[in-house]
């Protein structure tokens, strides 16, 4: 069973960063053998990266902020593809209790819009 299991303790660096103070851990089920993934201290997040117009609706601090570090580390390191980090996002939000319609949402957001550095590990042959 997918789960968090530690706190995320975060240092606010400014108006929309933040560093990862404490190593930070879930276990996840979207890859095999229930694959811990161990988002390292000094991580530098924006937590959800939602544009400040949506922000009324999904401000980039919620519930699902745990899953948002988890997505952002994947996508910052190229880690797995694109469409599994997308799905362990949706999976988190789901552990952490978002609602189906809000984690739906985001999910077909980061999918269609979502770059990370997938394209970059591409041009550099990775």
């Amino acid at each position: 069973m997918s789960a968090f299991t530690t706190p995320a303790v975060l240092e606010m660096l400014d108006r929309y960063r933040w560093r990862l103070a404490e190593p930070f851990m879930y276990y996840t089920d979207v890859l095999p053998s229930r694959t811990v993934i161990a988002v390292p201290v000094d991580t530098i997040t924006d937590l959800a990266s939602v544009p400040r117009i949506l922000w009324v609706i999904f401000p980039p601090i919620g519930r699902y902020a745990k899953a948002a570090i988890v997505h952002d580390y994947l996508y910052e390191q190229a880690l797995y593809s694109k469409p599994v980090a997308d799905m362990v996002f949706y999976e988190a939000m789901g552990v952490l209790g978002v609602p189906k319609w809000r984690r739906w949402l985001m999910y077909q957001a980061v999918k269609w819009f979502g770059r990370g550095n997938y394209e970059k590990r591409k041009r550099d042959g990775f």
